[in-house]
């Protein structure tokens, strides 16, 4: 029987005796829930926290990391709905981060995990992870090519950066609905992918899930953009909307100061402690604030050794990083939503209507619930600019006007943030300008209830 040291077990015995305790409070602050989580520290568990907010749907408004730069840290955050309004299930926002943080505690005495955090389990299915050149049509082809092998699209996640694809697509055999198994049809399926992606043998891969093994999606597909180097690619950013990112030392404590100061929107947090956990810091000290739509953060990190940055190339390393995994998720173009229920071909028919009005698509997150189809896509023209009303019209006409609608609460603020990020009075005035077009139009077609 092998023999543990001493001093690991005394680390085992600290984690089963001081558990990670979660306070979910609705009295404490009048315009916000209140979460405090207090833990032994331990790399990964501040991200665990954060993922958990972010897959309930909150937004976390402000808040503060205190660690005693020993074994025990507090995490206080400001949260609420999307509305802006306080939680109103905060009992079921409770049992989702005990239920988390306990996960990650009962694995990190265990196994090592898998790349990224727990997600709510899926049955076994086939995940195709896909990273490539961007182009217009891509997602098309994709489905078009599995709907030819008979694979049935479960889910799906895509985000588009620096000129680069990464793509997260469940599927399962779309006649039986079961797991794909078969050793020749997942080579088959590779290759179909690979010639679309033109990415050789990094352009398309494979792997067989069962449910015990789905990581945080959201994060694989910043690892998958941060393996294929997408941030040394990224052009800099200008404008009054870019992304500010620093690093500065405070050798008297022997931390690194990381600032970041950007437009808010939901999932900021997560992106930010994800990309610094997969760098391997650590988050001792930290505050974050949104005042109206902008927000500011600022951490107190050190490697996994305890030592601070200790190079210039390091700190550009972690600004680059830092600056593309916030900007990865930033929706560029229309948002469209498509409620349908679910049929064979659906994903290849919708991406081909896209392709043949010449727009293209930024983001997308394909969801299969029981029967219904619940997709969301963002489109812009084939050249990243803002899409034609006329041609938003079109699709929409082409899909159904009953299942394809513009977000018509996120619209506003859609034209509102293209216009600031022009630069100039002229550049801006006309992409509102364009805004309140489309808007005109699908107030026309009765998708919206106001076009003021």
């Amino acid at each position: 029987m092998e023999r543990c040291h001493p001093s690991e077990v005394y680390e085992l015995f600290v984690r089963h005796m001081n558990t990670p305790r979660v306070v979910v409070d609705n009295g404490v602050c009048d315009t916000a829930t209140l979460v405090q989580v207090h833990s032994a520290r331990k790399h990964g568990v501040l991200l665990e926290a954060v993922a958990a907010l972010s897959d309930h749907g909150v937004c976390v408004r402000k808040g503060y990391i205190s660690s005693d730069d020993g074994r025990w840290f507090m995490d206080v955050f400001h949260v609420t709905d999307a509305a802006g309004c306080k939680v109103a299930d905060a009992d079921k926002l409770l049992v989702r981060l005990e239920s988390s943080l306990a996960a990650a505690a009962a694995a990190a005495d265990a196994l090592p995990r898998p790349a990224g955090c727990d997600s709510p389990a899926k049955e076994a299915l086939c995940l195709l992870e896909l990273i490539g050149v961007d182009r217009p049509g891509l997602l098309s082809e994709v489905f078009a090519v599995l709907h030819d092998l008979r694979c049935s699209t479960v889910d799906a996640k895509a985000w588009t950066h620096g000129g680069r694809v990464a793509a997260l697509v469940f599927v399962r055999d779309e006649d039986t609905g079961a797991p794909i198994h078969d050793a020749a049809r997942i080579r088959r399926i590779e290759s179909r992918l690979r010639h679309v992606l033109r990415g050789g043998a990094r352009g398309a891969r494979t792997v067989l899930l069962d449910a015990a093994a789905v990581g945080n999606l959201d994060r694989r597909l910043h690892q998958l953009l941060s393996e294929d180097r997408e941030a040394d690619r990224r052009a800099p950013a200008e404008g009054p909307t870019a992304t500010a990112v620093a690093v500065q030392e405070w050798g008297e404590r022997g931390y690194s100061v990381v600032t970041v100061s950007c437009r808010d929107r939901p999932k900021l947090l997560f992106d930010v402690v994800c990309t610094l956990t997969d760098l391997d810091y650590v988050v001792y000290h930290g505050t974050f604030d949104t005042d109206g739509d902008h927000a500011q953060q600022e951490f107190y990190i050190r490697r996994l050794d305890g030592r601070a940055i200790s190079s210039e190339g390091e700190r550009q390393r972690v600004i680059q990083r830092l600056q593309a995994a916030i900007e990865r998720r930033a929706s560029e173009g229309v948002r469209l939503e498509l409620r349908i229920s679910d049929r064979r071909g659906l994903l290849a028919y919708v991406t081909r209507v896209f392709r043949e009005n010449s727009l293209s698509v930024t983001h997308a997150e394909i969801t299969t619930r029981g029967d219904m189809a619940v997709n969301v896509f963002h489109v812009t023209d084939v050249a990243g600019r803002p899409a034609d009303p006329k041609t938003i019209d079109e699709v929409i006409h082409g899909v159904g006007t009953e299942s394809l609608r513009v977000d018509e609460e996120r619209w506003p603020r859609l034209c509102s943030t293209e216009g600031d990020a022009g630069g100039g009075g002229g550049a801006g005035a006309g992409l509102f300008s364009l805004g309140s077009l489309v808007k005109k139009n699908l107030y026309n077609l009765g998708l919206i209830r106001s076009c003021s």
